[in-house]
């Protein structure tokens, strides 16, 4: 008599590289997650601009005063004092548009390409150090600046000027100069803005991570202030 033989159940290999891509991709971060980095950046950002746009203003002045001669210099007590005598209050906030613009732009660009650019490197070098985190936080200022750099050459035109207006402006410089002349000054800029973007999130970052492995701190407001 022949007893009832079961089939032998074929094993299924596990393929390592499946999972090491399901791995990666879960640490994709959501879309969501990238919108909501640029929106509450460029609107922090944009706000913090609002507030101390009449220093910018005045910066600008103090760089551009007695251009190509010699002359005493005024200080930053004696520009203010000039600027509100000769054109008014409402002077302290010329180019105020652009410079909002350019702050949520910017400030958003700088933050929403952070993590997306660690995880390409993460992917290509199979690292997150400070390194990376650095290289990560260099390459999102300089390229938020790059693209942002027109905006800024036109709010420094309309701080000089107080009768331009933006869109009169842009037609006007591209017309004169070229378009080229709207990205005058974007070397010395991105490497700033590298410079202090690298600083300021690569720090942030890896404080925040000894933070979470060294103290009891969790994910939330106390964290993101010790931080």
């Amino acid at each position: 008599m022949i007893g009832d033989v079961s089939p032998p159940v074929a094993s299924i290999p596990v393929v390592e590289g499946n999972e090491e891509s399901e791995k990666r991709q879960n640490i994709l971060p959501p879309f969501s997650k990238v919108v909501s980095h640029f929106g509450t950046s460029g609107v922090s950002v944009a706000l913090a601009t609002g507030v101390t746009h009449p220093l910018d203003v005045l910066k600008v002045r103090l760089q551009m005063q007695h251009v190509g001669q010699r002359a005493p210099l005024i200080g930053m007590t004696g520009t203010f004092l000039q600027l509100i005598k000769n054109e008014g209050p409402r002077s302290l906030y010329l180019g105020l548009t652009p410079a909002l613009t350019r702050s949520v732009l910017y400030g958003g660009l700088r933050l929403g390409l952070y993590e997306p650019t660690k995880i390409s490197f993460d992917w290509a070098f199979g690292s997150t150090n400070v390194l990376v985190k650095i290289a990560s936080g260099a390459f999102a200022g300089a390229f938020a600046t790059a693209l942002t750099n027109p905006v800024e050459v036109v709010k420094v035109r309309l701080q000089m000027n107080p009768n331009a207006v933006p869109i009169a402006e842009v037609r006007e410089i591209v017309s004169k100069e070229g378009i080229g002349a709207l990205w005058k000054g974007v070397g010395p800029a991105m490497a700033r803005a590298a410079a202090l973007t690298a600083s300021q999130l690569a720090t942030y970052d890896e404080a925040k991570r000894i933070l979470v492995k060294q103290t009891s701190l969790e994910e939330g407001f106390h964290l993101h202030l010790c931080t």
